[in-house]
């Protein structure tokens, strides 16, 4: 009687939603919706993804088993959400899911992966909606964590852009390898200090030090390096947006390739043992001032990897890796689409064919930990990233997630493309091939090396051209990487 009356209270309040499975897990997450306080659901029914007809019951409600669309089922027992129960489901059958409730306005709700499933009140404040990291979500990683902690603990770690996006989730994840400090190098105040103050309370032995500064100044990076002797550097100091770089190229110059020579030089003096360095898809037959900036960058470390095994001059092991857009990271896509739709619209995309690849956050910084513990030095080591999106897609899920109508509620406006923007970013030169490794989602670039003393002196006269000559800088960053053309730029002019 008491179950009765919990379920048929106020139920005009609440919403009508189905459970799609019928295993243990589906019954226990039923239980935790019937049962939680305040309530959000009045559970209508089960589906399950064995076709035919059923006329089996659970928890005295229908069950059904899946001979139509969901949508179909979904309004058949009068639903207007379902929750995703069923952990059998590879990725193309949840999203077909996903994407049919959507067209239909159907909420969707998921239970991430709880090691705890006897709790219901945890279970049920864990059912959240479905959010757009779901529909990109691929099989959880697997790290040869005992190979990444005999690097990384007791060590000092120090970690170049640590207040960023990336560069905060890899001081997150290096911090769970035990090493003896994390040395949190950036020149933003507030994030640097919201960091630090966020790592502090995390049940971590390890000392976490922040230290603000840009990373193109020698002498007081020199005096970090002095002063704590880090054995591992992980660099992710960048300049990224590539619109701003094409209007201070010479921005990308000091510390995207200048703070990356001095962070690689200052390594190699102080017998760093790995560097690793964070690169981008946008380095790959640049269009952009960006990009060209981290390619050079790319060649600089690469050759200098080869420098030093040849004259056997440094234990330092140099590692670059290279990986598309990050989900949620600083200035992405999804974050702005996000405050778009929060303020009622538009949302903004530069060509309606525009495509990328995507990774979540931790996904790319756990590939960096691995990638960085399995280099012998010189490898640009390349990530999976699953399939391309359209960026207008991605904008209707997200539109249609927040329970919104794309044109009508929230109207979809193509901008044009920007400064050097491509259509499409790549992770391979044309001339690039790539060998396998033992992670089936890193592979290696096998790219042409640079001589180092050549490359030292052209970054040099780069460096020197950033002060005093933009043009002569630009046309030395094209002489440098061949395969740099300007895209939508001012700077097509000097392409030949």
């Amino acid at each position: 009687m008491f179950e009765t009356y919990l379920t048929t209270s106020n139920n005009n309040d609440l919403i009508n939603t189905i459970i799609y499975g019928s295993d243990n897990r589906a019954l226990t997450i039923a239980n935790a919706i019937i049962t939680e306080s305040p309530k959000r659901f009045h559970l209508v029914g089960f589906v399950d993804k064995k076709p035919g007809i059923s006329t089996n019951r659970i928890l005295n409600l229908p069950l059904l088993n899946v001979n139509r669309k969901i949508s179909v089922l979904a309004r058949k027992l009068g639903a207007q959400s379902i929750i995703i129960a069923d952990n059998t489901l590879n990725n193309e059958e949840k999203i077909s899911i996903i994407d049919d409730c959507l067209q239909y306005n159907i909420k969707v709700f998921n239970l991430p992966y709880l090691n705890d499933m006897s709790n219901q009140k945890t279970i049920a404040a864990n059912i959240r909606n479905i959010k757009i990291q779901d529909l990109l979500e691929r099989k959880p990683i697997e790290l040869d964590n005992c190979n990444i902690s005999k690097q990384l603990n007791d060590k000092v770690v120090l970690v170049s852009g640590g207040a960023g996006s990336i560069g905060s989730e890899i001081v997150w994840q290096v911090s769970k390898f035990n090493p003896k400090k994390i040395l949190i190098v950036d020149q933003a105040e507030t994030p640097l200090h919201q960091v630090s103050l966020e790592m502090q309370k995390n049940d971590t032995s390890c000392e976490i030090i922040p230290i603000i500064l840009n990373i193109k100044n020698k002498e007081l990076l020199e005096a970090v390096f002095q002063k704590y002797q880090p054995d591992v550097v992980y660099h992710a100091a960048a300049y990224k947006h590539v619109p701003l770089m094409e209007n201070h190229p010479e921005q990308a110059i000091q510390t995207n390739v200048f703070g990356t020579k001095v962070l690689a030089d200052l390594s190699v003096k102080y017998n760093v043992d790995r560097f690793v360095m964070v690169s981008t898809d946008k380095a790959v037959n640049p269009s952009n001032i960006m990009g060209a900036s981290k390619r050079i960058a790319e060649k600089y470390v690469q050759s200098l990897d080869s420098y030093l095994k040849d004259s056997h001059k440094s234990r330092t092991k140099f590692i670059t890796t290279r990986f598309g857009n990050v989900l949620g990271s600083n200035g992405s896509v999804v974050p702005l689409f996000t405050k778009q739709i929060e303020m009622g619209g538009p949302i903004t995309i530069t060509h309606p064919d525009i495509i990328r690849y995507f990774m979540t956050i931790p996904e790319a910084c756990q590939l960096v930990l691995e990638a960085g513990s399995m280099g012998n030095g010189g490898e640009v080591y390349i990530f999976d990233m699953g399939k391309p999106v359209k960026i207008i897609d991605l904008a209707h899920k997200m539109i249609r997630l927040a329970g919104l109508i794309p044109d009508q509620d929230i109207e979809i406006r193509i901008v044009g493309l920007r400064p050097g923007e491509k259509l499409y970013e790549e992770l391979l030169n044309d001339s690039s091939k790539t060998l396998p490794t033992h992670h089936e989602k890193i592979m290696i670039a096998v790219d042409d090396k640079e001589h180092y003393i050549s490359i030292d002196s052209e970054i040099n006269a780069l460096h020197d051209l950033s002060y005093t000559n933009i043009t002569e800088m630009v046309i030395q960053m094209k002489k440098i990487v061949p395969e740099f053309k300007s895209l939508n730029s001012d700077f097509q002019k000097l392409d030949v």
